[in-house]
C-alpha cells in the first residue's frame, strides 16, 4: 500500500530526465504505478467486498498518538480503482495529446503523476491528519497543472483561484478536524465512523467546517466557480482531476463521514439544499456556453451537486446510488473530455459554433462520445441508467426533504439530457450554413484511453449487477430500509423509470428550443460566482491599501508606540478583570544586592539613550544595556545564557556600526516636547505591566519546577549542561524550527542589500583602480610621511597592501592575525564541550563568526574574502542539511530526532564518544557562522563596493555594481 504511493513520488521525482530522454514516450513509463496500484486493488476486491479491510500503519511519534494510517475498505477499493485506472490512462492518452517538444513537458508529467499518488493517499488515509495532509497535496499539485501555461494570465489567475478557493476551505476543514478529533478521543477515521462523538454544539460546527472543505473542493456551490475556470489547463488535466479525481475527493468526504455525522442537524440542511441548488444552477449554465470544455465543465459542476446530495442523504440506498454514480460518472465524463481534446486537437478549435460535419469526419471519435453521452443522460443500457434509476428510487422512498430532493434531480436530470445533445450536436453534427470543419486523422492509442472508459460504461450497464457486492459493503453501513435496494439496470416499469423518461423528454424539448432558451438565460443571468470572487478580491486588495496606508506611515517610533499601546491594553485588561496577584507572593527586590546594582547601570544606560544626539552613541549606550542583561545571567548563575547574549550582543553592536557608515552622524527626527511626554509614560507603562505580568506568572506556578527533572534527566546520560542538552535534544524540534527562521530572516534581509545578485565576484583587489572604501573618506595629514619617505612596511594581513597607509593599524593587525586562529579553536572547543560545560552549535558559530569580523575590520572586504573565500550561503545551506539529516537518522530507530551514541577507543586519545546531538549542533553552527558571513557580507562588504564604485574606483570588470558584465 504504502510502496505504491511511494513509487508515484518517486517517478515523478524521475520525470523531468524521462522526458529529456524519451520524449513523449515517457508517460508509458510513468503510466506503471498507477497501472500496479490498479491492479494491486483489482486483487483485493473479494476482501472489500466482503466488508473487510486491508490496514497499515506508521506509529510516527507514538507519544503524542501521531501516526500514518492506511486503510483499503469498499469504498476507498472504487476510489483507488477509479483514481488509479483512469490515472493510467490519461497518463497514455498525454504520449498522443502532446509533442516532444511541448515546453515545460517534464514538469507536466512529474506533477501530474504527483497528483496522482497524492489522490491515491487521499482515499486510503484512514487517519485525518493525514487525510488533511495529502488533500493540501492535491490542492497544491492541481495549482500546478491548472497554471501549467504560465505563460497566459488567464491560466495564471485560475490556477490561482482554484488554489485560494480550495485552500480556504481546506483550512476550514482541519478546524474542524481537530475538534472532530478531540471529541471523539482520536483521529482514526474508522474509530470516528464506528463511535461517533455526540452531537454538541462544538460537533455540529465542526461538521460544518468540514462540509466547507469538502464542498469547496467539489466546485458546490457557492464555490463553484473555481471548476470552470479551472479548463484553462491541457485537457488530460481536465479529464483527470475533474471528472476522476480531484473534484470526487469533496463527495468521497461525504461520502466517508455521512454514517457518522448525517443524523447530526445541521448535515443534511447544508448538502441537500446547496447540492440541488449546484446541480440546477450548473446545468443551466451549460445551456447557453459555446465551448465544449466549459459546457463540459459546468455538466461537472451539476453532477458533482447530484452526487453531494446522494452522498450527504444519510441512507443506504441512496449512499448505493452515490457510490453507483462516481462510478458512472467517472467513466462517462473522462472519456467526453478527452474527446473533446481529440476534437480540439484535430479540428484546432473547441467553439461549437464553429465546428461542423466532425462527425462524418470522425466516425470513431463520435462514436465514443456518442456511448459516453448516453450514460451522462441515463440512457439504457449504460451504466448511467442503473444509477440514475437506483437514485430516483431512494430518493422517491426517503423523507419528506428527500422528496423534494427528488424533485430537483429530476429536473437536474432534464438540463442533463438537454446539454448532452447540445455536447453531441455541437462537436459532431453538420450545421446549416456552416462547411465541413477540416480535421486531421486521429491515431488508435490517442482514441482507445476514452473508448475503454466508455465501453466500460456501456459493459457495466447490464453488468451493474457484479459491483453490488463491493458498493452494497459500503452502503450496509448506513441505515437501511425493509426492503434494501440492490442494482440491476431492469427494475421494471415503476415511478422511476417514468420519471427518468419525463427528465428525457423535457431535456430534448430544451435542445429543440436551445435558441430561445439562450436568449432567455442570458437575459436573466445573474452575476457569476466568477465575477463577485474578482470582485471581493478587488475590494479586499483595496481595503488592504487603505489600511496600510493608514497604519504603515514610515515611522519606527509610530509603530513601535502601536505595538506597545496594544500589548498594554491587552495585559491590562486582563490584569484588572482576573486580579492575578491575590494570594501571590510579595517579590523580592533581589536575590543578590549585585543584581541590584547591575540592575540600575543597565536601566541608566537606557535612559541616556533618550538625552544622545549622535547616532554612535546611542547604540553603544543601547549595546550596554544588552551586556548589563548578561551580566545579570551571570550573577543569577546562567553561563550559557550569558555567552550567549554576550556574543549577540557584540555582533549586533558590529552590525550597526557598519549600518551607521551610511546614515547621519545625528539624529534628523526632532522630537517636540510633548511627543516626549508621551512616549516616556508608554515606554514606562509597557515595562511596567510586562514586569508585573512576569511577577504574576512565575507566582501562578502549581506545578513543581521541570529543572530538576530535566538535571536528572541530563546526569542519567552523563552530562552536566542542562542547557545546551535541552537545545540540541529534549527540545530539539525547537532548535530546528528556529534555525530555520533565523536562516531565512537572513538572507531575506540581505537580500534587500543585493539588489542584482548575491554573488560579489572574484572579490580581487585588481578590481580596484583607485583606493578603496577605506580610504576614499580619509584626508591625508600634513604631519605625517607620505610615499616613499617611509620604509616599505610588513604585511601582516593577506589584503593588507589594498589598505592605505596612513588608514592602517599595525596593532590591529598584529593582534587580528595572532588571535584569528586561536578563536576559531575556541569556537570548535564551544561546540565540543557543550556536554559538560557552557557553549553550544549556537554559541561557537558566533564566535567564529567575530573571527571573521575581526578579519573585515582589520583588513577590508579583500581581507574578508581572504579569509572565508565560500560564499556564506554554502555555509547556510550545509548547516540546514546537517541539522536536517540528523533528525531524520532517527526515523531509523522509529522517530525524528531520536539520538545515537557510538563508543570508540582511539589509540592515543583513549576511549571516545560520539553522539547525533552534537552533529546537530554542527549544523547549527555552520548555520549561524553562515548568517553572521552574511550579513558582514551584506553590510561591510557590499557597502564597500558600493562607495567604490559611487567613487569612480572599480574597473569596469567589477561586476554588476561597476556597470560590468555579470559573471
Amino acid at each position: 500500500m504504502i510502496a505504491l504511493i511511494v513509487a508515484h513520488f518517486a517517478l515523478a521525482a524521475c520525470a523531468g530526465p524521462l522526458v529529456h530522454r524519451l520524449g513523449r514516450r515517457a508517460f508509458a513509463v510513468l503510466a506503471l504505478p498507477p497501472a500496479a496500484a490498479t491492479v494491486w486493488a483489482l486483487t483485493r476486491w473479494n476482501t472489500a467486498a466482503s466488508g473487510g479491510a486491508d490496514t497499515w500503519s506508521w506509529r510516527w511519534i507514538p507519544d503524542y498518538d501521531v501516526a500514518v494510517d492506511l486503510r483499503l475498505d469498499a469504498l476507498s477499493e472504487l476510489m483507488v480503482l477509479l483514481a488509479a485506472g483512469v490515472g493510467a490512462l490519461v497518463l497514455l492518452y498525454c504520449a498522443s495529446y502532446f509533442t516532444d517538444d511541448t515546453p515545460q513537458l517534464g514538469r507536466f508529467a512529474g506533477n501530474l503523476l504527483a497528483f496522482t499518488g497524492a489522490m491515491l493517499a487521499l482515499v486510503l488515509a484512514d487517519d485525518l491528519i493525514t487525510l488533511y495532509v495529502f488533500w493540501e497535496l492535491t490542492t497544491v499539485f492541481s495549482y500546478l497543472l491548472i497554471g501549467h501555461g504560465s505563460e497566459h494570465r488567464h491560466s495564471r489567475r485560475s490556477a490561482l483561484q482554484a488554489l485560494v478557493v480550495t485552500t480556504f476551505g481546506g483550512l476550514a476543514m482541519l478546524i474542524g478536524f481537530l475538534i472532530i478529533g478531540q471529541a471523539a478521543g482520536t483521529y482514526r477515521i474508522s474509530a470516528v465512523v464506528a463511535e461517533p462523538p455526540e452531537a454538541t454544539l462544538a460537533v455540529s460546527v465542526a461538521v460544518v467546517l468540514v462540509l466547507c472543505g469538502a464542498l469547496s473542493k467539489s466546485a458546490i456551490w457557492p464555490f463553484s466557480m473555481w471548476l470552470p475556470n479551472a479548463m484553462a489547463a491541457p485537457t488530460p488535466v481536465s479529464a483527470y482531476l475533474h471528472a476522476a479525481a480531484m473534484v470526487k475527493a469533496g463527495v468521497y468526504l461525504i461520502a466517508r463521514l455521512a454514517p457518522a455525522f448525517a443524523d447530526v442537524p445541521v448535515w443534511k440542511p447544508v448538502v441537500l439544499v446547496l447540492g440541488g441548488a449546484t446541480m440546477l444552477l450548473g446545468g443551466w449554465r451549460a445551456l447557453r456556453l459555446n465551448d465544449l470544455k466549459l459546457v463540459l465543465a459546468y455538466g461537472t459542476v451539476s453532477q458533482l451537486g447530484f452526487l453531494a446530495l446522494l452522498a450527504g442523504t444519510g441512507n443506504r440506498d441512496a449512499a448505493l446510488a452515490a457510490v453507483a454514480m462516481i462510478l458512472a460518472h467517472a467513466l462517462f465524463k473522462a472519456p467526453l473530455f478527452l474527446v473533446t481534446g481529440i476534437v480540439d486537437h484535430a479540428a484546432g478549435t473547441r467553439d461549437l459554433r464553429a465546428l461542423s460535419g466532425v462527425g462524418r469526419s470522425l466516425p470513431y471519435v463520435a462514436a465514443v462520445a456518442g456511448l459516453a453521452a448516453a450514460s451522462m443522460a441515463a440512457l439504457p443500457p449504460l451504466l448511467g441508467f442503473a444509477a440514475k434509476e437506483a437514485a430516483f428510487e431512494a430518493l422517491l422512498h426517503g423523507s419528506a426533504a428527500e422528496r423534494w430532493a427528488l424533485a430537483v434531480v429530476v429536473a437536474g436530470s432534464a438540463l442533463t439530457t438537454a446539454y448532452t445533445l447540445r455536447f453531441l450536436w455541437g462537436a459532431f453534427a453538420r450545421k446549416q450554413g456552416l462547411p465541413d470543419t477540416p480535421v486531421h486523422r486521429v491515431g488508435r492509442a490517442f482514441l482507445a484511453p476514452p473508448a475503454l472508459l466508455a465501453v466500460l460504461g456501456l459493459v457495466l450497464g447490464p453488468g451493474v449487477g457484479w459491483t453490488d457486492r463491493l458498493l452494497g459493503a459500503y452502503a450496509d453501513t448506513l441505515p437501511a430500509g425493509p426492503d434494501p435496494y440492490h442494482l440491476a439496470l431492469w427494475h421494471g416499469l415503476g415511478t422511476a423509470l417514468l420519471l427518468s423518461a419525463l427528465a428525457w423528454a423535457a431535456g430534448a424539448v430544451l435542445f429543440l428550443a436551445r435558441a430561445r432558451v439562450t436568449r432567455v438565460s442570458r437575459r436573466i443571468a445573474w452575476p457569476t460566482a466568477d465575477s463577485v470572487f474578482g470582485h471581493l478580491l478587488l475590494g479586499q486588495e483595496r481595503l488592504a491599501l487603505q489600511v496600510t496606508g493608514f497604519i504603515q506611515r514610515g515611522s519606527l517610533s509610530v509603530y513601535l508606540a502601536t505595538t506597545l499601546l496594544v500589548m498594554l491594553a491587552g495585559q491590562f485588561a486582563v490584569l484588572v478583570v482576573d486580579t492575578p496577584w491575590e494570594g501571590a507572593a510579595r517579590p523580592r527586590p533581589w536575590d543578590n544586592p549585585l543584581q541590584g546594582a547591575v540592575a540600575v547601570l543597565t536601566c541608566a544606560a537606557a535612559l541616556l539613550c533618550l538625552t544622545v544626539r549622535r547616532r554612535m552613541k546611542a547604540v553603544v549606550l543601547a549595546g550596554l544595556t544588552g551586556y548589563g542583561t548578561a551580566l545579570l545571567f551571570v550573577v543569577q548563575g546562567a553561563p550559557d545564557l550569558a555567552l550567549t547574549q554576550f556574543c549577540v550582543e557584540t555582533v549586533a553592536m558590529i552590525v550597526f556600526v557598519l549600518v551607521l557608515r551610511r546614515m547621519p552622524v545625528h539624529f534628523q527626527e526632532t522630537v517636540s516636547t510633548w511627543r516626549r511626554a508621551v512616549r516616556v509614560p508608554v515606554a514606562l507603562a509597557a515595562a511596567a505591566t510586562v514586569g508585573v505580568g512576569l511577577w504574576v506568572t512565575a507566582a501562578a506556578r502549581t506545578a513543581e519546577p521541570a529543572g530538576a527533572a530535566m538535571v536528572e534527566e541530563v546526569a542519567d546520560h552523563g552530562l552536566k549542561d542542562v542547557v545546551a542538552t535541552i537545545l540540541v535534544d529534549l527540545r530539539a524540534w525547537d532548535t530546528m524550527g528556529e534555525s530555520a527562521v533565523l536562516a531565512a530572516a537572513a538572507i531575506g534581509v540581505t537580500s534587500l542589500i543585493y539588489l542584482h545578485r548575491r554573488s560579489e565576484g572574484t572579490m580581487a583587489p585588481e578590481e580596484l583602480r583607485g583606493p578603496t572604501a577605506w580610504s576614499l573618506s580619509a584626508h591625508h595629514s600634513a604631519r605625517l610621511p607620505q610615499g616613499d619617505e617611509v620604509a616599505p612596511e610588513r604585511d601582516w594581513l593577506a589584503a593588507g597592501s589594498t589598505l592605505a597607509p596612513e588608514h592602517r593599524s599595525i596593532v590591529f593587525e598584529v593582534v587580528a592575525r595572532l588571535l584569528f586562529h586561536p578563536i576559531l579553536v575556541l569556537s570548535v572547543y564551544l561546540l565540543f564541550c557543550a556536554e559538560s560545560l557552557p557553549g553550544g552549535g549556537f554559541v561557537a558559530g558566533l564566535v567564529a563568526g567575530l573571527a571573521m569580523i575581526t578579519r573585515y575590520l582589520a583588513g577590508g572586504r579583500f581581507e574578508l574574502a581572504e579569509a572565508a573565500p565560500l560564499q556564506p550561503g554554502l555555509f547556510t545551506g550545509l548547516g540546514l542539511f546537517v541539522s536536517t539529516a540528523v533528525g531524520l537518522l532517527g526515523l531509523l530507530d522509529g522517530t525524528v530526532l531520536h539520538a545515537f551514541t557510538y563508543y570508540g577507543r582511539l589509540p592515543v586519545f583513549g576511549a571516545y564518544h560520539l553522539s547525533t546531538p552534537v552533529l546537530f549542533d554542527f549544523g547549527v553552527y555552520l548555520l549561524v557562522l553562515g548568517v553572521v558571513l552574511d550579513i558582514v557580507r551584506a553590510l561591510g562588504a557590499k557597502v564597500d563596493r558600493q562607495i567604490e564604485r559611487a567613487a569612480g574606483v572599480l574597473t569596469p570588470e567589477g561586476g554588476p555594481e561597476a556597470g560590468g558584465p555579470a559573471r
